[in-house]
């Protein structure tokens, strides 16, 4: 296992810092959204397991040839009093490591959930008292408020979709299903357990960079999801009027309207996708309108094929290099 350590460290360096900037600055995930999720995701998975197996593999190393030997014979370490002479404090060093950092991300992992499940009851509580259902959209709540907001709380049989009477004000028929479908998308595809996961990722993380990257480019990635799922029910410029309402506060004027005496932006407000704020990126909307007003071919599929293989691959070699035994020695 001692060259199968240097290779997962390796993988580690390259997926903590080179690989996550250059697809974070990369334009084809725009064509891509969800080809572009499942290879962050990837990424996520096999930069954590190559961090902890790559310490793991380098402690375990005098005491077997593959990482179940390794872990039988600290087992027979701990348990049942077997010399432990061949390791070295090095190796102790490593195990420990290992161990914290693995506990470390289980841990942050749940205190995050814990923290927005508590975020979204007391939202949900607040919303009992200032929101009132719609009389025409089922699970949709309308709060009093003259700021366009829409956004969802996820909530299993108990999520709704909020907006503001601002907003429906403010919204054609067709803009307000635009927006209803896009909420929708939101809570139909769990995009509140990706921006989870990767929250925690973050929060468990806050000194690596890529991890505030990440967490970004996924926030993008599934407005995009949603905005692609919005055009199956409207047409491209009722979504683009919609979207720009919401995120500037303002009516959007219609396609060839004189717009050189419109005044600034209204507040724009990010959306509660996880019910806490705490949680939440700003979007950049400006990207979004700019998807929506000049769209791209959609990536060839043949170059999604070879994503979604390239994220397989990134799974299986770390679990490789720490399954299979004496791979590199």
């Amino acid at each position: 296992m001692f060259w199968a350590s240097y290779a997962l460290a390796a993988l580690a360096i390259m997926l903590a810092w080179p690989v996550p900037v250059l697809l974070s600055r990369a334009q084809w995930p725009a064509r891509s959204p969800f080809t572009a999720m499942v290879l962050w995701q990837a990424i996520a998975l096999a930069g954590g397991l190559s961090m902890i197996g790559a310490m793991l593999t380098w402690g375990l190393e005098p005491l077997g040839d593959n990482l179940l030997d390794g872990l039988h014979g600290l087992w027979r370490i701990l348990l049942n009093g077997a010399p432990a002479s061949t390791l070295g404090l090095v190796h102790v060093f490593a195990l420990s490591a290992a161990a914290l950092l693995g506990a470390h991300l289980v841990f942050t992992l749940l205190l995050t959930y814990y923290r927005i499940l508590r975020g979204r009851r007391r939202h949900r509580d607040m919303l009992n008292l200032l929101s009132n259902p719609s009389a025409d959209t089922p699970a949709t709540l309308v709060i009093q408020h003259p700021t366009p907001v829409a956004y969802c709380l996820p909530g299993g049989a108990r999520s709704v979709t909020v907006l503001s009477d601002g907003l429906l004000n403010m919204l054609s028929k067709d803009e307000l299903a635009a927006v209803l479908t896009h909420e929708r998308a939101h809570l139909a595809q769990h995009h509140h357990l990706l921006l989870w996961a990767f929250a925690a990722w973050r929060a468990a993380l806050p000194w690596l960079p890529t991890s505030l990257l990440a967490q970004r480019s996924v926030n993008e990635l599934i407005e995009m999801l949603a905005d692609d799922e919005a055009l199956y029910e409207v047409d491209r410029s009722t979504l683009v009027r919609a979207v720009a309402i919401v995120a500037s506060g303002t009516a959007a004027p219609e396609p060839g309207a004189d717009t050189a005496r419109s005044g600034q932006p209204g507040p724009r407000n990010a959306p509660l996708l996880l019910g806490s704020p705490d949680v939440s990126e700003p979007l950049d909307t400006a990207g979004r309108l700019s998807r929506l007003l000049t769209p791209r071919p959609p990536l060839p599929r043949w170059q999604q094929w070879a994503v979604l293989c390239l994220s397989l691959l990134l799974l299986a070699v770390p679990t490789t290099l720490l399954m299979a035994p004496g791979l590199l020695d």
